[in-house]
């Protein structure tokens, strides 16, 4: 149903037919490393839709001008609810979300070993089947000897471990014609995101205007931290130092706002810097943003524009989309209630200067309530199996995935009660002793073998 305006919004869910729902309003919020959020308000003269027709099914929302896409919205129906029926339609609302918040639902404990930070993210994705996602990297992450998701989603567990590496995720809706198709795309630069048109600014009209323009923008600046110094430790090399430092200069504050801590989840230089570069360009995020309201359908969380026509000339630049909320009504949808009020469009954006880089703040890691009690694995048929170090592997109650043998955890360090560098005695635990295993900084990826224990054989 083409309006006056020429602007249309359309809705199909699954199989159904095209023309089942026609849309009354839209409310869409997409933000870098985060679910986005849709909530469609819709209307249908079927008055008997099932949840079971229409929940866990793909949704594609267009909006059209003068019968041209000008952007697709696609997502999956995790909430659905039925409203009143009028003379001819019924209302229902759905809540669509990326295929990601699957993973949300999934809650484990597991032990990932000898992996990247990609494969493992991988391994989550594709556990929910979602197979197109793009890794947009151009530092390749080192390797993690150990990491354990401990008592959180698979959702938290990606978002921690994206973070920690500094990476950033967004979904990219895919184009009508196909020429794109949805997915999602992990990445740790802003090298490779979409150029859109140019963004005029046009303050006067107030959002009235037809014609595609930015009509608010605010800019604000804030105090931030100055620099960052993380600190680890290794028991391999304990005189060196492991610790790095990163900064940067702004004119609009001091230079002395140094956070630091300590562990910084790192044990090499290689993937040291990287975090602490990563843990600077967090905490500033939003040091330098701009929010405003435009009619572009066309952006895009993620995306890049140019402003042009402000009367500021330090805003006409370059921005980087960090969040986009669109609003959509399409009164006419319900006959009844329709009038001669128009199909609308507009939507709210934050911003940050493309030349800044965007990352996520770092959710905090899950911490160990106390000790646990683990047993020591080895190869079938030995008594005792340790490495150089005196190091054991060891299998915990809760791990479901791990067989029961050398392979079933990394390396132990193992407290010994007289230990020095020229004197002291190693008792080394035997396969299939209990152990009591003690976390550093309540930390699930430092374990380390603190007491042992008599159990029933």
């Amino acid at each position: 149903m083409p309006q006056a305006n020429g602007l249309q919004f359309t809705a199909r869910v699954g199989e159904l037919p095209s023309d089942l729902f026609s849309v009354v309003g839209f409310t869409l919020t997409e933000r870098l490393s985060e679910l986005f959020h849709g909530r469609l308000e819709l209307a249908s003269t079927d008055p008997d839709l099932d949840a079971a027709e229409v929940l866990e099914q793909p949704v594609d929302l267009v909006v059209w001008q003068d019968g041209v896409p000008l952007r697709r919205f696609t997502g999956v129906v995790n909430e659905f609810a039925r409203g009143d029926t009028g003379h001819r339609r019924t209302r229902y609302e759905l809540i669509i979300q990326p295929p990601l918040w699957r993973l949300g639902l999934m809650h484990n404990s597991r032990i990932f070993q000898t992996q990247t930070t990609d494969t493992l993210v991988r391994t989550l994705l594709e556990e929910r089947g979602i197979v197109n996602s793009v890794f947009d990297l151009k530092r390749a992450p080192q390797e993690r000897e150990y990491c354990v998701q401990h008592r959180e989603s698979d959702l938290a567990f990606l978002e921690r471990m994206a973070a920690e590496e500094g990476w950033h995720y967004r979904y990219q809706h895919g184009r009508v014609d196909g020429s794109e198709q949805p997915g999602l795309i992990l990445a740790d630069h802003h090298g490779d995101a979409p150029r859109l048109d140019a963004a005029e600014y046009n303050g006067k009209a107030g959002g009235s205007t037809s014609q595609p323009a930015v009509f608010r923008f605010r800019y604000e600046e804030r105090v931030r931290v100055a620099s960052v110094a993380l600190k680890d430790y290794t028991f391999k090399n304990p005189a060196y130092a492991l610790m790095h430092e990163q900064s940067t200069s702004s004119p609009s504050q001091r230079q002395d706002y140094q956070h630091f801590d300590y562990p910084g989840r790192f044990k090499a230089d290689a993937s040291g810097q990287p975090f602490t570069d990563a843990k600077l360009d967090a905490l500033r995020n939003d040091a330098s943003t701009a929010h405003g309201e435009s009619n572009r359908a066309d952006f895009t969380c993620g995306a890049k524009a140019e402003l042009t026509e402000h009367d500021n000339p330090h805003l006409n630049r370059d921005w980087l989309l960090t969040a986009v909320t669109h609003t959509g009504k399409q009164p006419q949808a319900m006959e009844e209630e329709g009038g001669s009020k128009p199909t609308t469009y507009h939507n709210r954006f934050s911003a940050i200067p493309a030349d800044k880089t965007w990352r996520p703040n770092i959710p905090q890691r899950p911490l160990m309530d106390g000790p646990q009690m683990a047993i020591v694995t080895g190869p079938e048929g030995e008594e005792i199996h340790c490495d150089e170090f005196g190091r054991v592997k060891v299998r915990f109650p809760w791990d479901r995935y791990s067989d029961n043998n050398e392979h079933s955890s990394a390396w132990l360090r193992v407290s010994q009660g007289w230990a020095g560098g020229q004197y002291g005695f190693m008792a080394l635990p035997r396969i299939g002793n209990e152990v009591i295993v003690s976390f550093l900084d309540g930390d699930p990826d430092q374990p380390i073998i603190t007491g042992r224990t008599y159990h029933a054989t």
